[in-house]
């Protein structure tokens, strides 16, 4: 099964059992890949549908910041349910250790040494993380190394 077909079986299950909440934020997500679509003018393979879930997480994580600077804890849980959601159809994540041996084996490959080769690495890591762990992420751990 797709991860659009299960997005699909997913939202009606959701109707079905009257979870309202999820049934709303798989809907959310299977517009943002419609829209996708409708821009792309074609069908998203599973890889893209990944891309476009990744990014409404990375949506909802930015403007957590926001709810929790406006002292809104209602919508820091309302967000935080949200992307616990979306994160079911999401490969598993990787940890930080996971991304720190990724980062020193893309190093040595490379042969970086200095922190002006972040782009050479960056470069390395990105397919082997995509979808797996946030850019910022793995961006902050390169830096680290690299210095």
């Amino acid at each position: 099964m797709s991860l659009k077909e299960r997005l699909q079986e997913d939202w009606k299950l959701a109707m079905k059992a009257k979870d309202s909440f999820r049934a709303t934020v798989i809907s959310m997500a299977r517009a943002a890949v419609l829209q996708s679509e409708k821009v792309d003018g074609k069908a998203l393979d599973d890889d893209q549908v990944i891309a476009v879930i990744s990014k409404e997480i990375k949506q909802r994580k930015e403007s957590l910041v926001d709810f929790k600077r406006g002292n809104r804890p209602d919508l820091v849980d309302q967000t935080n349910k949200e992307i616990e959601i979306l994160l079911n159809y999401l490969p598993q994540q990787l940890t930080q250790d996971e991304i720190l041996e990724i980062v020193k084996s893309a190093i040595i490959e490379v042969g970086a040494n200095s922190i002006k080769d972040m782009k050479k690495v960056m470069t390395y890591i990105q397919p082997k993380v995509k979808g797996r762990a946030d850019g910022k992420a793995v961006s902050q751990i390169v830096k680290e190394q690299l210095m």
